[in-house]
């Protein structure tokens, strides 16, 4: 499903926005920039995240080192295209394969505590 481009993702998902923070930390795949389709995923924030955690590609990894933190000011440096997708809240995830297929869900597991 294709959002339509007068609509934010967050009024396409009928969900009040959630902006992270100034300040605050994405978890990102930086070995993982450049393969498709991009993934995201927010869990609740904690300890000066906003809870996104990203990677590209098919395959997550469980490795203490696959994310890397990264302050949500320079995410445009590295995947300017999910920044219409940060504003979602917590327990939300995104897909983007770069061929104009998005999908966003929500995954209520993500703020299980």
């Amino acid at each position: 499903m294709r959002v339509r481009k007068e609509q934010s993702i967050c009024e396409w998902q009928g969900v009040t926005p959630d902006r992270p923070q100034s300040g605050s930390k994405i978890g990102i795949a930086l070995g993982t920039l450049g393969l498709q389709p991009i993934n995201g995923l927010r869990v609740n924030p904690e300890n000066g995240t906003n809870g996104w955690y990203l990677w590209c590609g098919m395959e997550w990894s469980e490795a203490d080192d696959f994310f890397s933190p990264l302050h949500v000011a320079h995410i445009t440096d590295y995947l300017p295209e999910v920044v219409g997708y940060l504003d979602l809240p917590p327990g939300y995830r995104f897909y983007i394969d770069g061929n104009n297929f998005e999908d966003v869900w929500f995954d209520a597991e993500l703020i299980r505590t």
